[in-house]
């Protein structure tokens, strides 16, 4: 018998680069919140998951009241925001027990498919860590600033865009693993959860993610994400 399923929506930051009164997890497209397309694509693809949303304190109501609103059929488990990423995620981990399969997605990816979800949550029963990554295609420089305003090369130095992958999420772990990594005290190099593992000496295993499994960040990506789920 597998673990137990548990996901850990993060939903706990202001989304400021997106712009307008609202948090960009509860900015509708096609209808609906962006929070609640991304807890369906999981509840929809996972029947039974167990679900712990990460949301800031003065936005827990407005989210409460719109699931109730909308009839959102799935039990929750809400937890506050910490004063980053790496805090969020350590206040769900209090929610789940060791021995289960502690995935962690961001709340504004609402376009992740049931068939990366399965392929993840299967390799996660006999591996660790699973994190999904996708080849970077854009050609890079590295640079430097020269002033307020200007750029220029720094020498010697390149990119090569064939070693480089940009991770998504849902990154999955042994629960007990996650909250064992999530015991060292926060840094500024923790940028997602397997960095955080792998400063504690975890190993993670890559698998290939998915393009249009984007992080909605600004206006543009609204419209990206609406189109795609039209």
């Amino acid at each position: 018998m597998g673990r137990d399923r548990y996901l850990v929506l993060v939903a706990g930051g202001g989304g400021t680069r997106m712009g307008g009164k609202l948090p960009k997890q509860f900015m509708e497209i096609c209808g609906k919140a962006v929070l609640h397309h991304t807890l369906s694509r999981f509840v929809s693809a996972l029947p039974g998951i167990r679900v712990v949303t990460v949301l800031p304190d003065e936005w827990r109501e407005t989210w409460k009241d719109y699931c109730c609103a909308r009839n959102v059929a799935c039990a929750q488990v809400l937890v506050s925001g910490g004063i980053t990423r790496f805090h969020s995620v350590k206040n769900a981990l209090s929610k789940i027990p060791d021995g289960a399969l502690a995935a962690v997605h961001d709340g504004v990816r609402p376009l992740v498919s049931a068939e990366m979800l399965h392929r993840l949550f299967t390799a996660a029963e006999d591996c660790p860590a699973v994190v999904p990554v996708v080849p970077v295609v854009d050609t890079l420089k590295v640079l430097k600033k020269t002033d307020a305003s200007g750029l220029s090369p720094v020498p010697g130095e390149k990119a090569d865009r064939s070693r480089l992958f940009a991770a998504q999420t849902p990154q999955i772990f042994w629960s007990e693993i996650l909250r064992e990594a999530y015991s060292q005290p926060y840094s500024t190099e923790f940028t997602d959860d397997a960095s955080v593992v792998e400063s504690y000496g975890g190993e993670i295993k890559y698998l290939e993610g998915e393009k249009y499994n984007i992080k909605l960040t600004t206006p543009d990506d609204l419209v990206i994400a609406e189109a795609l789920l039209r």
